[in-house]
């Protein structure tokens, strides 16, 4: 192990705030010699992973997902937790993303000494992004953080990518069922562990249970995605605090659940080879990117294809026959 890696994996072992967030920065360099640090670093504090509860949160804009994390978070601290919360946002190349409004909006949050905030990196393809967060992930766990949300900030795929890295993906809806019930994504239902409906108070609450009546019997027409555990409807309000106890006493009788039955285990693994994949793919894109004399052979196929003399097929095996050559 390098001399230079030692030191920090010791700093984030202790649970050092500062040196867990300068680790976040190295794995998500893209410097060569930057890059060989942060895998010799998740390599050796690869032993001090895995036993947090990883648990994803999506859900539309506006719905309360920073709010909720605040709620939650606080919550989960005062029963002793140490909390965690990672974004994953494949639109921070185009935007910035949105993690420094985040943390505005988690303010009880981001001011305890038991809570780590951290956006994702600017990767710019989703695929980097949520490599760099599920490395990112260990190095929390690594830290002491036992509890680790995942936040998805964008859309569509990073659902996806998010649902394959946590142990528990969350689902956050709005309450007013009827029409809005008619734009829910049944991609995202088929992949949430439970469904919460977010501001059940006030003159919301009676739409709220609606919703979520609705929502539950949505639920019944879909194969869930284990036969151990079959999605819960709760309504809960982040602004009051009320129902996020019962959030929480789902998430952890799911984990109960799973690991009784070998679903978790099951889980993890494949998780493990998706992650396999995600950075090998993300390899490959690399090279297209590093290597000069790929990279203009690319620009000739690109143009070539844009122009109609080659067809995508032929370009997708030229480009896949000159690294093979390299």
């Amino acid at each position: 192990m390098t001399s230079k890696i030692t030191p920090l994996a010791d700093a984030v072992r202790s649970g050092d705030r500062a040196a867990l967030a300068r680790a976040i920065t190295l794995i998500e360099s893209r410097r060569a010699d930057h890059q060989a640090q942060s895998r010799d670093l998740v390599q050796e504090l690869l032993p001090l992973t895995g036993n947090a509860i990883r648990v994803g949160i999506t859900g539309s804009p506006g719905v309360g997902k920073s709010t909720t994390i605040d709620a939650l978070g606080m919550a989960l601290i005062n029963k002793g937790h140490k909390v965690a919360v990672l974004a994953v946002d494949p639109s921070s190349a185009r935007t910035g993303g949105s993690i420094l409004g985040d943390k505005t909006r988690m303010a009880r949050l981001s001011a305890e000494a038991d809570a780590f905030i951290r956006p994702s990196p600017s990767s710019g393809t989703l695929g980097g992004v949520a490599a760099k967060t599920r490395e990112a992930m260990l190095l929390c766990e690594a830290a002491g953080f036992d509890v680790v949300l995942v936040e998805t900030v964008g859309i569509g795929q990073s659902e996806t990518a998010v649902c394959d890295m946590t142990d528990f993906f969350l689902a956050l809806m709005l309450p007013g069922a009827g029409d809005e019930l008619q734009g829910i994504k049944k991609g995202l239902v088929e992949l949430a562990d439970m469904i919460a409906v977010n501001k059940a108070d006030g003159d919301n609450l009676k739409r709220a249970k609606a919703a979520a009546a609705e929502y539950n019997a949505a639920l019944h027409i879909l194969a869930p995605r284990s036969e151990h555990w079959f999605p819960p409807v709760l309504t809960y309000s982040a602004l009051t605090g009320d129902g996020i106890d019962a959030v929480w006493e789902k998430i952890v009788a799911h984990r109960t659940a799973m690991i009784a039955s070998g679903d978790f285990e099951k889980r993890r693994r494949q998780q493990q080879v998706k992650w396999m994949w995600t950075i090998l793919e993300d390899r490959l894109h690399a090279r297209l990117r590093s290597d000069p004399a790929i990279r203009a052979k690319v620009k000739q196929t690109e143009a070539a294809v844009a122009n109609g003399e080659m067809t995508p097929t032929i370009a997708a095996e030229t480009v896949a026959a000159l690294l093979e050559q390299r």
